[in-house]
């Protein structure tokens, strides 16, 4: 039986887990020559989120999720647990609908 990770224990690193993401974002738009990149995570649900970015935070097991709003509509963060992410999907935001992009953090 693998073992179960139990919040405060510990675990593999969400900022690490979050920051190789962003390393992966940032290598495909330049891969593609492309001033952005679209993200979208595919959750265990079925959910497909066009995400702004991710955050690790709060941690213990969760990340929070800025999807892209629907048209007119305001900002949202979801907290989801990194369990649940089933697949990231990294595309040419032009391939997408043009308002769609990931943006990195500043402390690159």
């Amino acid at each position: 039986m693998p073992e179960l990770w139990v919040p405060g224990a510990a675990g593999p690193s969400l900022e690490d887990f979050v920051a190789r993401i962003h390393k992966l974002v940032e290598a495909y738009a330049v891969e593609h020559g492309l001033s952005n990149a679209a993200v979208e995570i595919e959750l265990a649900d079925g959910a497909a989120l066009w995400v702004q970015r991710i955050s690790p935070e709060p941690g213990y097991g969760f990340v929070t999720l800025r999807p892209h709003p629907e048209e007119g509509g305001a900002d949202e963060d979801v907290v989801v647990p990194v369990g649940s992410i089933r697949r990231i999907t990294i595309a040419a935001a032009e391939d997408r609908r043009a308002r769609l992009g990931f943006s990195l953090p500043d402390e690159r």
